[in-house]
């Protein structure tokens, strides 16, 4: 889900991308240490992305994409930025930030009797396709330039330090993949800074970036539906490891004029229209239990469309309840008993507000 504004050294334009490529000039060795990678791994996060990356370059024109090479030979897709991007775009981009673990697909939703075009999520490696790879957690700045960022390198570089102590899973890549949701490119300098903090060097990254407010950025934020749910978990003090599969579904929102507009109708997507269903290895109290705290409706911030949860607060997320941001509907199914608890409804009357007037 969409926690963050768009960052960068100010706006660009969106008027074509460039799909040109700059010569790779030679880059000196990173220097940081990466954290000693635990035992638990071997997904090949990062080679599943940099697959998915190689195929977004090979379809470049067909998906609307710009790829270029920096002057210390980093790869970066422009996704919306100065490309225009769009829904086969935002499919892959989606695929991307989870590494290849989760199958993202279109599927039209009906939401209180109106239908909107929408994403279908699942996987069968929540915790570490969601949360090792497509939680936007790792902050990237890099002198004035500022984006949160996804996708798997997080598993290589690991500066999110408690977070992967809990998930147990790292891996040691050879190259990385790193989505950022930002409003402009990231430069030789960024790239660089990545280097430094993940151990490798610039001609071993990818960047694929996209602004909130772009048709591709939309989808693969509403994709988030499972990641939202297994945070609220992790913030409930739940393990997610413990979850064994996971299948969703959110409305994908028309494209908005801002990206603070942008960010309101992603998170509105998931708190009132998203649905998450999840198979855990638990038993059926403790599920119980979970269930009945896990939807964004057991927040006291629920019930009015993001953008102005957000005015409400002074533009400060921080002010914002952090249990708000979960599918609007949770489905926990136990592994052992086979008994299901739901929690959460639908909201179309917010939902409707939100997109559609």
């Amino acid at each position: 889900m969409d926690r963050t504004v768009s960052g960068g050294r100010g706006a660009r334009s969106k008027h074509g991308g460039s799909g040109a490529r700059a010569a790779a000039a030679p880059a000196a060795p990173a220097v940081s240490a990466v954290p000693a990678v635990p035992a638990q791994g071997g997904l090949a996060l990062n080679a599943r992305a940099w697959a998915i990356a190689d195929r977004m370059e090979a379809r470049a024109a067909e998906l609307r994409v710009g790829v270029q090479r920096l002057a210390n030979g980093a790869r970066v897709i422009d996704a919306g930025v100065d490309a225009e991007g769009g829904l086969g775009a935002g499919l892959l981009l989606a695929r991307a930030c989870m590494a290849g673990l989760g199958r993202v697909t279109y599927t039209p939703l009906d939401v209180g009797g109106t239908v909107y075009p929408g994403v279908q999520v699942w996987t069968d490696h929540p915790a570490v396709s969601c949360m090792a790879s497509q939680y936007a957690g790792w902050a990237v700045q890099a002198g004035d330039y500022f984006a949160m960022g996804s996708g798997p390198l997080r598993a290589h570089a690991r500066v999110e330090r408690e977070l992967f102590a809990k998930l147990g899973y790292a891996e040691r890549a050879d190259r990385g993949v790193l989505v950022l949701e930002a409003r402009t490119l990231p430069t030789a300098e960024v790239a660089r800074w990545v280097g430094e903090k993940s151990g490798l060097r610039p001609a071993q990254l990818t960047f694929i970036a996209a602004p909130t407010a772009s048709l591709a950025c939309g989808v693969q934020v509403v994709a988030r539906i499972l990641e939202t749910g297994l945070h609220k978990m992790d913030t409930l003090g739940f393990d997610v490891r413990r979850v064994v599969s996971g299948i969703g579904t959110a409305p994908v929102p028309p494209v908005a004029r801002s990206d603070l507009r942008a960010i309101g109708r992603t998170n509105d997507c998931i708190l009132y229209g998203g649905e998450a269903r999840f198979t855990v290895r638990a038993d059926d109290d403790e599920l119980e239990a979970l269930a009945a705290k896990l939807p964004a409706s057991a927040s006291g911030d629920y019930g009015t469309p993001f953008y102005d949860v957000f005015k409400r607060y002074d533009g400060d997320f921080y002010k914002i309840d952090p249990l708000l941001f979960s599918p609007a509907v949770v489905w926990l199914t136990s592994l052992a008993s086979g008994r299901t608890f739901r929690a959460g409804t639908l909201n179309p009357e917010v939902l409707r507000a939100s997109l559609l007037e």
